[in-house]
Formats: structure tokens, C-alpha cells, sequence
């Protein structure tokens, strides 16, 4: 994993001044977390190239940016990302007549664009941004895997197209300016912790979609997608749903173990992870390796956990009974209140946004611990978005909303914010847009009932909000701290093949993800496959509360704090008074009172630290 940035414009000559490679060296600065491990440029007239390298394949041949040439023109590539069926694309181009330098995917890439053009990424299985410069056609490439699990942000000034892994490499592009205007507040107020696809909530910041490549020439920006969901009557038999179901399950996690350096899994004792695990020490199994794997806690959790019904149960001990069963070498990882307190403002640095509040300063947390006994760990995310695992594909009164069923009621957050802002905001108009526009979008099936319809349009604003904040929060988390976290279940054959399977064999006798657990029977005990759905752990000890509280009141306390004009100082204290309602989150199964809390805070600090413009 890797993290890329650069500039092109077709009619400039950016080797006139050494001011350019300056401004790489600065991109590239901010990006170095992804990438500890090298880094490079590369500069021509029309185009800047910057890159640091996270080394997992090839440790020491993968430099980047790397130039090849074919039939007399020049191609340049910078990357980030894994493929997870190299050896099949490098044997299909060596028969072919393709020599190799490397046993990197970056070379693969390059080489396949150069004998097929842009048709070759339509080839690639895996999670990648990239970046190809065609010196002969004068053509820049961008693109961006199928899901979106690899970042890739850019903008245009000038005429010059700027892009990076992250916003904040696009600001050392002179004159790209932090600034935030009435729809990133939407953003930030009404739909946040999410963003809207494509949107990088900064003014003029755009994100490259997923399945989508970016085409920048002589002519101009164009937009390719590569790559759409499609409906299709589901024929295959429930027995034959399951087999297949559980082959691409199998068959994604292995690939994804792919690495000249050991791996780990994430394990929290549920379903997902569970499996992800037991495949992976399976297969380590079979060459006498043994799997590291890792779950994570709070401080005194044991004594002050709430049992709700978003959080049935704790962890732990379905933990204990995975790590018994797959005989893991297992590290149980803790996170006090003040390390979760404290990374809620590195969790910003990591994002270059307000997110997840301590949902996220806590992954980050966990992965920095991760980072400094191993390099790639495979995690279980995404599952519950593909296979229907929330509350919301099956509760009646969230799947008809009429609004994104994880932030149904938005009183709680309109509340805190002052009344200057709430009147030159509309933030149920702005969200009911985002919303119908996502709706547009979901492939119809003619034909299909009323009911599976709108299931299906809830795995779509799924697929494509609730999972993307998750993989948002996993990438930046986990690179942040030179990590690279991998997501079996967001490989896109899953993807199309579950999403025209039906609710009813998705949810056979109204087991939830019963598919999933029928898939994986035979490889984790019986207690952990038909374990019911508890989310990301969460901290219940009172003192955190009263710390994030206390640090609020001294923002507020300081008439300097760049939050002031944006909240009510009031109402904020009195919401600090209240006990907080961890059965009622304000953002899915995952944010009760303290996390807002904590929102608020990141806010302020993103404010400050950004020195965000107001326009």
C-alpha cells in the first residue's frame, strides 16, 4: 500500500521552475504515513508524480513512480493498492511475449495498460487507486477500484488537474485552499460522519469514484465508468447459492493473504472476522505457520458495559473460543480513556475530516499498536452491507424511513448548532436530496415486489454510503499507521454475485445473514457462526463521557474557538447534563451521546487545524 499525488496540465511546463519539485516533495510529505518504507517523484513538463511505498510484494524492486516503454512510447505509473490476481494477469501477458523487471502488481498494471490501454483495468481484482501518464498521447489516467476502498481525491485550478490519496496533499498545490461553504457544512451537519460519493465536503474537493477512471488530455476531463452493479433474476438453487457463497468466500480471503511479509486478522469473536480468521489459519496451517490474530477493548468494559439491542453482548468470549479453536497466536488489545480522548484529534489528521468519532480514534489506536509487529491484516468488514446484517434490512420502521434508516432523526444533532446556522441551512433538504439521488441510482429488476425492491434499495444506499464510511475509516486508520488492512468481503465477485441473490435465501427462516452462516459451516463452532450481530465495541465507562464533556466546555470557554458561530453554547451544556441513551445511536448501530460529543470536538479541532475558510 502506497500513497500517490501529482499534477498535470497538458499545456505547461512545470521543469521551467524548481518551484515544482518542490511543491511534490510537499505532497509527498503529506502522504509519508502510507508509505514509510521509500518514496519517489517524477517530473516532466506536463506532468508531477509523487509517491511514497508501503512494501509488501517485492520489497525491494517496487519503487515508484516506475516508466516503462512499448513500441518507442514512454508510460508512467504511480499506485496504491494490491491486486489479488497478479499471477494470472503476468501469465497471460508473458504468453504473450510481456518481459518483467519486478514481481510487483504496479509493473503488471503498467505493462497490461501498455499492450491493452485503459480495457486492461477492467481486468484488475483488487483495491487500488492509480495514476498512468501516456507521454506519447499526452493522456493522464486515474482510477479507482471497484468499491472504493483505495482513496482518490483531486481538483482543478488553472486548468491544472491536482489529485492525491488524501484532501490534504491536494493543499499544497498553490492557490487550493481550505475552504468550506454551505454544502460541506450539510455535509459535516446533516449527513456526517458519511459524505456524499464523489463529494470531498471541502469547496472544489472532488473524489474519483468508485469503478470509475478519469481521463485528462488535450481535450479535456472525462469520466469512464467502468464498472455498475446489474440486476438479474437470481436462478441458482438455495444449495448451489450456498456453495458458491462459500467458494467466493474462500477463494477472496486467500488471495488476499498474498504477501512477502507475515499477515494477521482483526478477530472480535463475531461471524465475519471469525471466518475471515479461521480460513486464513487454515491455510497457514497447511505450510506449519501459525496465524496472529487480534481483538480489541476498553478499559474496565467488563464492568460498565451496557447491554442493549444494538450491542447484545461483549466480545471477549467468543473470542476466547475462536482463538481456542483456530489455535491463533492472539493479542488482546486494550485502549484507555485518555488514548481514546487523544486520538480522536489524530483521527482527523488520519481523515483530513471530522468522522466516526471515537469509533474511529480507537481503530487508529489499535492499528499503531498492529503497525509495530506486522504490516497487512485482514479484517471482516463489509459482510453486514453485502449480506444484509443490519437492523435495517429487516426492522419495518427503519426500512421505510423514507430517509438513510442509520440517521432516521436528526433533532439531536440540530439541537446543538445555533440558530444562525440552522436558518441558512437546509439540511433536510440537502439530505433528502443526497438520498433521492441515491435511490435514482439502485439497478431495477422488472418485475421484482414491492418488498424485495426496497430491499434492495437499501443494500444499494448500503453498498454505497454506510460500507464506504466504514472503508474510509479502515483505510485512513490503518495507513495512517503504516498498516494496510485488507477486506475479503469487499471483493467485487461477491458483490455482484450476492446482490441479485433474494432476502429470502440471504435470510433463510429469518436468520439473519443465514446464507453467510450456512457458507461457513465446518469452519468456526456453532456458537460463534449463529452468534447474533453485536457491532464495533464501544467504551461504557462513565469517566469518558465527563472527559470529553469537560474538554467541550473549555473549547467553548475559549471565545476564540473557530466552533463558536456554528453551535448553541447553551443548549450544548444542558445536552452534557443528560444521561446518554446508548440504545438509541445517532449514526447506525455504532454512535450514542458520547460520540457526538466527541464529533464536536473533532469539529473544532478540524476547524483550527485545517484553518478552514468560511465562504
Amino acid at each position: 500500500m502506497c500513497g500517490i499525488a501529482g499534477f498535470c496540465n497538458t499545456k505547461a511546463d512545470f521543469t521551467r521552475d524548481a518551484k515544482w519539485e518542490h511543491i511534490l516533495q510537499e505532497m509527498k510529505k503529506m502522504l509519508a504515513r502510507r508509505g514509510p518504507d521509500d518514496e519517489g517523484e517524477y517530473l516532466l513538463p506536463q506532468v508531477g508524480f509523487a509517491h511514497t511505498r508501503l512494501s509488501i510484494i517485492d520489497l525491494n524492486r517496487g519503487h515508484q513512480p516506475m516508466t516503462r516503454e512499448h513500441f518507442g512510447c514512454s508510460y508512467t505509473i504511480v499506485y496504491n493498492g494490491e491486486l489479488y490476481n497478479t499471477q494470472e494477469l503476468r501469465d497471460n501477458l508473458t504468453r504473450i511475449g510481456c518481459l518483467f523487471k519486478t514481481h510487483t502488481d504496479t509493473e503488471v498494471i503498467l505493462v497490461g495498460y501498455m499492450v491493452f490501454g485503459f480495457d486492461f483495468i477492467k481486468e484488475l481484482n483488487g483495491i487500488f487507486s492509480l495514476a498512468i501518464w501516456d507521454e506519447n498521447g499526452k493522456t493522464l489516467t486515474l482510477a479507482r477500484d471497484r468499491l472504493g476502498v483505495k482513496p482518490l481525491f483531486y481538483t482543478v485550478k488553472d486548468n491544472t488537474l491536482i489529485f492525491g490519496s488524501e484532501i490534504k496533499a491536494l493543499f499544497e498545490y498553490p492557490g487550493v485552499k481550505p475552504q468550506l461553504d454551505a454544502n460541506g457544512l450539510c455535509e459535516i451537519f446533516g449527513l456526517g460522519p458519511a459524505k456524499s460519493y464523489g463529494n470531498g465536503v471541502f469547496k472544489n474537493i472532488h473524489e474519483v469514484l468508485p469503478g470509475t477512471a478519469l481521463i485528462y488530455n488535450e481535450s479535456g476531463l472525462h469520466v469512464n465508468t467502468y464498472w455498475e452493479l446489474e440486476s438479474h433474476p437470481h436462478e441458482d438453487s438455495y444449495e448451489h447459492t450456498v456453495e458458491k457463497t462459500a467458494f467466493l468466500v474462500y477463494d477472496s480471503v486467500k488471495r488476499q493473504m498474498i504477501s512477502d511479509i507475515p499477515i494477521c486478522t482483526f478477530l472480535s469473536g463475531g461471524v465475519d472476522s471469525s471466518l475471515v480468521s479461521a480460513i486464513c489459519a487454515r491455510e497457514l496451517g497447511y505450510s506449519g505457520k501459525q496465524l496472529e490474530t487480534y481483538s480489541f477493548d476498553f478499559e474496565d468494559n467488563a464492568k460498565h458495559f451496557k447491554s442493549n439491542s444494538f450491542q447484545p453482548s461483549m466480545d471477549r468470549p467468543y473470542v476466547d473460543i475462536m482463538v481456542e479453536h483456530i489455535k491463533s497466536k492472539h493479542t488482546y488489545l486494550e485502549c484507555d480513556n485518555f488514548d481514546l480522548a487523544d486520538n480522536l484529534y489524530q483521527a482527523v489528521d488520519a481523515r483530513d475530516l471530522p468522522n466516526m468519532a471515537d469509533v474511529e480514534s480507537s481503530l487508529l489506536y489499535f492499528c499503531k499498536k498492529v503497525a509495530a509487529r506486522t504490516k497487512v491484516a485482514l479484517t471482516g468488514e463489509c459482510a453486514d452491507e453485502i449480506f444484509g446484517g443490519y437492523p435495517w434490512f429487516h426492522r419495518p420502521e427503519l426500512m421505510n424511513a423514507g430517509t438513510f434508516p442509520w440517521s432516521i432523526n436528526m433533532d439531536t444533532r440540530k439541537l446543538l448548532l445555533s440558530g444562525d446556522l440552522l436558518k441558512s441551512l437546509d439540511l433536510e433538504g440537502y439530505v433528502r436530496a443526497a438520498y433521492e439521488k441515491t435511490l435514482s441510482e439502485v439497478p431495477k429488476l422488472q418485475g421484482e415486489a414491492p418488498l424485495e425492491a426496497r430491499r434492495r434499495e437499501i443494500a444499494f444506499l448500503n453498498l454505497k454510503w454506510f460500507m464506504v464510511t466504514l472503508l474510509d475509516r479502515m483505510d485512513r486508520c490503518s495507513m495512517f499507521s503504516g498498516l494496510e488492512a485488507r477486506v475479503p468481503f469487499a471483493d467485487h465477485r461477491i458483490v455482484e454475485y450476492l446482490w441479485n441473490v433474494p432476502w429470502e435465501m440471504k435470510s433463510p427462516n429469518g436468520v439473519v445473514k443465514g446464507l453467510l452462516r450456512d457458507a461457513g459451516k465446518g469452519l468456526i463452532p456453532d456458537e460463534i457462526l449463529f452468534r447474533k450481530k453485536s457491532p464495533y465495541p464501544k467504551t461504557y465507562h462513565p469517566e469518558y463521557e465527563k472527559l470529553l464533556g469537560n474538554r467541550l466546555l473549555d473549547i467553548l470557554s475559549d471565545s476564540n474557538a473557530p466552533i463558536h458561530p456554528l453551535v448553541d453554547e447553551a443548549k450544548i451544556k444542558t445536552f452534557l447534563e443528560s444521561p446518554s441513551d446508548y440504545g438509541k445511536p445517532w449514526y447506525g448501530q455504532l454512535m450514542a451521546g458520547p460520540q457526538l460529543i466527541a464529533y464536536l470536538l473533532q469539529i473544532n479541532y478540524w476547524l483550527e487545524k485545517y484553518h478552514i475558510e468560511l465562504v
